[in-house]
């Protein structure tokens, strides 16, 4: 595969007649796309100028082609940027424009073929040894809507035309390879491999894993894969949509473009720290403490947490008005087991337990209070229902819970968390103490999440919500009303009710993606998991919940784990989960990381954890002296020579300081920086775990011993060290860690 940066050389006359006929394509090709957003802003502004007006089914119908339109015109603009990028000429002089959606002319007749469409896999797929019916595959460089580069790859020598041919360029992987860092990962659709298009087009059913070492693209095959189901099987899934779960948000700003590039804007992109709704986990702890909370017997220490709120209280007398009832335990017993019968959560499950005493009550009270009748059973109920008395013993034999509150209960109050985790070591339980108010951490969140499904909606709660929905529909009523009187359209033929209940269900509609993160309990069609090998066994339980379909696309290197709840294996994080349900796939070839630095990457890996070593690779990247070591002195003011040094020298591109956690801020302030990690800066400061999954033109690695060392394995290290496409520069003042002897020679 080959492609130019260039101009094609005027001198070369099969090349500048190339070069004139592509650009005219591409012409005819951008015209259509103006034409087509032009078309989808006229029609935009005239739903949108419609108003809240006309009929409810007006009314749905110009939300619903509202929302059809800001879609479509999202899309189209989305795709600006290397629009058309290949050309496939086949047996029967039949040629196939490849690029980033579809698009035919106004008469219908194709222009461009989508990518994901079957027609385009050969584009991927064809070599001269299996060229199918492709005689000639062209790579089709652009910018700015103007043809720069033209490279072939011949198949067929003796059917292909020989005065259209262009051989000349440095291919076009190489040229996307060779590019400068932006700060913000591109897509990979131009120059996608044939074992990688093979993995993003793999079956969506069941659970695929994709590993591969650093570099081999598992993010961009992650992407791009999640793009191609939802144009394949977009009527199994688009309804329930697509969850990707990223690394960190830095992680998710870095790709943030790539799927609207690719013509998909509704996948739902978040951390495992974002799961649930409301919860903001700003809050941090130590990787010991976030080890113990990501452990299996988490989900049967929080059933009995909430099994513990459900208390039967010794007999005592309750006060109803001028009546004195008794609490009977064995009542209180049988409304227990009546509602653990119906297998619902805490709170939904307290409303059968509540009914029942609320019904052996006003049985007491019917006994004791003369002339009721069975008439009367209603308002007994009502007056049971507000008695203090009463309320108070029902709330402390069923307690109305809230996922959070439980939470806390269980971390500030120790003989709560000894009686729910008898399990955990006494150690253990004292690290997890802490007081009520302190700030969620990613790791809390996957406990709340499982407080949640337990507790259930808390029906006080719910009756709020009640009560407010009801004021809402009485001021819509009124509001229908006064509209009715002031325009005289009612004439008997409808009311205000009717119109009202119009209005409350003709509000704009949110996309699939609003309405999946707003919701808690929301399942998706599929579900992609970038760095996979980190999460705990509490975190795969909270996935597994939102994907009953077990349709995931795992993407991960269990060589680069450093989360202690992380996978040392596939099959021992995930037979238990899936059962052993799932395949494999694995990418071989490095594309980022140059040569030398992949071989000082592994030797360390290898001397640090010689009986698990580095899943293997094949880099692609030969670059001579790639790796550079500084002994340092005083290691803040080398550090900012050597990065002084690496600017001049990169002149553009992006650059990465990766220094151990302790140091950040030091060298922050040391290179004049600030806090906030941007990615579209030209120097960025990074711990080894904010740095997962990214990539910079040159890295610049602080106190390599140490950061293996706070890790306690050498997963971090591994990571930190593999980020560069050009040139790894280690400084340190503590001596290197075993396997990179050989580099600072």
């Amino acid at each position: 595969m080959a492609s130019s940066d260039a101009v094609p050389d005027p001198a070369s006359a099969d090349s500048s007649v190339a070069h004139r006929l592509e650009q005219e394509h591409l012409d005819r090709v951008y015209a259509r796309l103006d034409d087509l957003r032009e078309h989808t802003r006229t029609r935009l502004g005239a739903v949108r100028r419609t108003g809240a007006t006309g009929s409810h089914q007006n009314r749905s119908e110009r939300d619903a082609f509202a929302t059809l339109y800001e879609d479509r015109l999202a899309q189209l603009n989305a795709v600006e940027e290397r629009l058309v990028f290949g050309r496939l000429d086949l047996a029967g002089d039949e040629r196939r424009y490849v690029g980033r959606l579809g698009l035919s002319d106004a008469e219908h007749v194709p222009m461009l073929t989508d990518w994901r469409a079957p027609a385009a896999r050969a584009f991927y797929q064809a070599t001269a040894a299996h060229p199918g019916d492709v005689v000639l595959r062209r790579h089709l460089q652009t910018k700015d809507r103007q043809v720069v580069g033209i490279e072939d790859d011949v198949l067929d020598l003796d059917a292909v035309a020989d005065t259209d041919v262009v051989l000349s360029g440095e291919g076009a992987l190489l040229s996307a390879l060779n590019a400068q860092r932006t700060g913000r990962m591109g897509d990979i659709v131009a120059t996608i491999q044939a074992e990688q298009d093979a993995v993003i087009r793999s079956g969506l059913d069941g659970v695929l894993i994709v590993e591969g070492g650093p570099g081999t693209g598992k993010t961009a095959v992650a992407l791009h894969r999640a793009a191609y189901l939802l144009y394949a099987h977009r009527q199994r899934i688009e309804r329930s949509g697509v969850l990707l779960i990223g690394p960190s948000r830095v992680f998710l700003r870095y790709i943030e473009k790539v799927l609207p590039s690719l013509g998909e804007t509704g996948v739902v992109a978040i951390t495992m720290a974002d799961l649930v709704p409301g919860i903001d986990a700003t809050g941090t702890e130590s990787d010991e403490v976030a080890e113990i909370k990501g452990r299996r017997e988490w989900s049967s220490i929080i059933a009995a947490a909430v099994r513990a709120r459900q208390r039967v209280l010794p007999e005592r007398d309750l006060v109803v008005g001028s009546v004195r009832l008794r609490l009977l335990e064995d009542d209180v017993r049988r409304a227990q087991e009546r509602a653990r019968r119906t297998r619902s959560p805490h709170n939904v499950a307290r409303v059968t337990f509540v009914r029942h005493m609320l019904s052996s009550l006003a049985a007491q009270y019917s006994e004791k209070v003369p002339g009721v009748g069975e008439d009367d059973r209603a308002d007994i109920i009502e007056e049971l229902r507000g008695s203090r008395d009463v309320r108070i013993a029902l709330n402390l034999c069923w307690m109305p819970l809230s996922a959070t509150g439980l939470l806390e209960d269980l971390y500030a109050k120790p003989h709560r968390l000894a009686e729910a985790a008898p399990r955990l070591s006494a150690r253990d339980r004292r690290l997890l103490e802490r007081g009520r108010g302190e700030p969620w951490t990613p790791a809390d969140v996957l406990l709340v999440d499982e407080a949640a499904e337990r507790i259930g909606e808390d029906d006080e709660a719910e009756r709020s919500r009640s009560q407010a929905d009801q004021s809402r529909r009485e001021a819509d009523v009124e509001y229908a009303r006064e509209m009715l009187e002031q325009s005289g359209a009612g004439d008997g033929l409808i009311d205000a009710q009717t119109v009202a209940e119009r209005f409350s269900s003709s509000g704009p509609e949110l996309t699939t993606a609003e309405r999946a993160l707003a919701d808690r309990r929301w399942t998706y069609g599929h579900v992609v998991i970038d760095e996979a090998q980190e999460l705990s066994p509490m975190a795969w339980h909270a996935l597994l919940r939102r994907n009953p379909t077990r349709s995931m696309t795992i993407v991960g290197d269990v060589s680069q784990t450093s989360s202690r709840s992380g996978a040392r294996s596939w099959s021992q994080m995930l037979e238990r989960p899936l059962r052993g349900r799932y395949r494999t796939s694995t990418l071989t070839v490095n594309y980022r990381t140059p040569a030398s630095v992949m071989a000082a990457a592994r030797a360390m890996m290898t001397a640090a954890d010689p009986d698990h070593p580095p899943t293997p690779v094949t880099s692609a990247r030969e670059v001579p002296d790639a790796v550079a070591v500084s002994r340092a002195e005083d290691l803040l003011t080398t550090l900012a020579d050597v990065v002084s040094q690496e600017r001049a020298r990169l002149d553009g591109g992006r650059l990465a300081v990766i220094v151990p956690t302790g140091l950040r801020s030091a060298v922050v302030d040391a290179l004049g920086g600030h806090g906030r990690i941007d990615l579209t800066q030209e120097v960025v400061v990074l711990d080894p775990t904010a740095s997962k999954g990214l990539e910079f033109d040159v890295v610049v690695l602080a106190e390599p011993a140490r950061i293996l060392a706070e890790a306690g394995r050498p997963g971090d290290l591994y990571v930190a060290m593999t980020r560069p496409t050009r040139r790894l520069h280690m400084v340190h003042t503590e001596p290197l860690p075993a396997g990179l002897e050989a580099s600072s020679t």
